[in-house]
This record gives structure tokens, sequence and C-alpha cells, in this order.
């Protein structure tokens, strides 16, 4: 099982007081810098990440910044790092946010995004807590920390903090899509069979939502319906361990041996445990 959508906050404008000391006609080109730097800070994911640090690193190291604007430009690069899977640098970057305005909760929320990315799933549950202390209706943190139970097979706990993300935010198609999953693991298929209709019919098509629906039926002992949706997945993600092996299974108890086998044996080579974890998932 891959993260399926963990939430970053998008990054927060960056206002920033320029020096006037100097005269206008030489502040100018200083000034336009500044801009540049800004717009650059200030930048969607469209924007590349490196250009995105250098413009955020321009205003750190500017000394023209306030503490508050300093703060979000910690936290614009910080998420910069982040795209780039630099995550050691993004979470000394959202470290460096929190201590500037320790009110300000997006660093806090994206340094368990990152933390979750990395793989050490305690510490981002400890930020997505610190999150939720700060917002208590911060929906977006909720789904993090339920995707940071999933990865450690705390499923009761997932669905708990799902529910509360999706009562706090109907349109968070990608907590269905992981709820669905977690009721799939504990055996809740029919209404984890729901949340993926839901999520899909709401126009997610991503590899992990058509996984998820493909376990529950699965279990259902739907094998053609299975079959389905772990091929819509592979479209999607061919290289999706999970997906394979379940098809794999689904074809062999169909009777097809000659699919199902070298699905089973394609998945092993993606993922040595595959056969473990479906074991843990109530499937063998």
């Amino acid at each position: 099982m891959t993260i399926r959508a963990a939430i970053i906050d998008s990054v927060a404008p960056v206002l920033v007081l320029l020096s006037i000391g100097s005269p206008a006609v030489a502040q100018q080109p200083q000034k336009n810098s500044h801009l540049q730097s800004i717009e650059q800070c200030n930048g969607t994911d469209r924007i590349p990440a490196q250009a995105r640090i250098a413009g955020c690193t321009a205003l750190i190291n500017s000394g023209d910044a306030k503490p508050e604007a300093l703060a979000v430009a910690y936290n614009n690069r910080g998420n910069a790092y982040a795209a780039a899977a630099d995550y050691d640098r993004a979470i000394g970057d959202f470290d460096r946010a929190i201590e500037l305005a320790s009110g300000y909760v997006k660093p806090v929320n994206n340094r368990g995004v990152a933390y979750l990315r990395k793989g050490a799933y305690e510490d981002a549950v400890k930020s997505f807590d610190e999150a939720i202390r700060l917002n208590p209706d911060y929906g977006s943190a909720f789904a993090n920390r339920a995707e940071a139970h999933l990865k450690l097979n705390q499923y009761d706990r997932a669905v708990r903090d799902f529910d509360e993300a999706i009562r706090l935010d109907p349109n968070l198609t990608w907590a269905r899509s992981g709820r669905c999953w977690a009721r799939a693991i504990i055996g809740d298929l029919q209404a984890g069979l729901d949340d993926c209709d839901r999520a899909i019919q709401s126009g997610s098509s991503d590899a992990a939502t058509y996984d998820s629906r493909a376990l529950i039926h699965l279990k259902m002992g739907q094998f053609a319906a299975a079959i389905d949706d772990y091929s819509s997945a592979l479209r999607l993600a061919p290289n999706l361990a999970s997906a394979l092996y379940g098809r794999g299974l689904a074809r062999l108890r169909q009777g097809d041996n000659v699919g199902g086998d070298r699905d089973v044996s394609a998945a092993k080579l993606i993922n040595l445990k595959v056969a473990d974890e479906f074991a843990r998932y109530g499937v063998q």
C-alpha cells in the first residue's frame, strides 16, 4: 500500500518589507529582484521546485522580511524541498517556521507530511497531533494522521481519523479512498465499497482507489470485478505490486493458473513481502 495523497498545505503569500534608506533610483533594481523572489517563493507546484527554493532562499537571506513573512518563506521553501523529495531539509525549514511563528499551523501539518513521506511514521503522528491541537477543525491534518496510522497498521484509528476528516470536509475525496482501504482491511466491506464508489464517482481516478475497491471485491468473492479494478489500477500505476498480486489471486481463483501465476510472480519481483501484506489484510 502506498501513501495515498497526504496533503501539504499550499504556499502562503509572502509580504516582504523592503529597505527604504537608499535613493529610489538605486533601490529600483533591488526592488525588482525582491519582487521576483517573492513571485518565485509564492509559486505553486507549476513552478519548478528549484526555482521556488531559490526565491525563498533569497528572501530569507535578504534581511528585509519581518518574522511573520520569514516564517512563511521557510514554510514555502519547506514545501518546495518536500516536492523535490528532500525531506530532511524540508523538516528543518518547517521547524524554523514553527519557531518564528508559534501559532502558524501550516508548517506543523507540512512537517508531518514530510515525516510521513520519509517513512518516520511515529514522528508524523506527533506533528499531526500538534496541528490538530492548534486547530481542531483541520480536516486535512486528520486525514494525514489517518494515513500515518495506516502505515503503522493501526486501521481502527485510521478509520476514526478519516471519519473526522470527512465530517469536517465532505469534499476531501482522497480521504474517502483512504477510508475505503482501511475498511477493506478490517472487513467493513460494504461501507468501504460505498466509500470507493463515491470517491470514483466524484472524479477520483487514481490507482490507489481502484486498488482499494479491488481488494473489497476480492474479499467478497467477486473475482471478475476485482480483476477489472486491479487492471484499472495497473493502467495508472503499472508497477503497483498490490494490484498485480491481488489480480493474480483473483485470476487463480477463477481458474486462470497461467495468468494468476504470472501476476503473482511479477508482484513478488517488485515487493518480496507482498504475500505477507495480503495475509495481514486477511487474504491468502
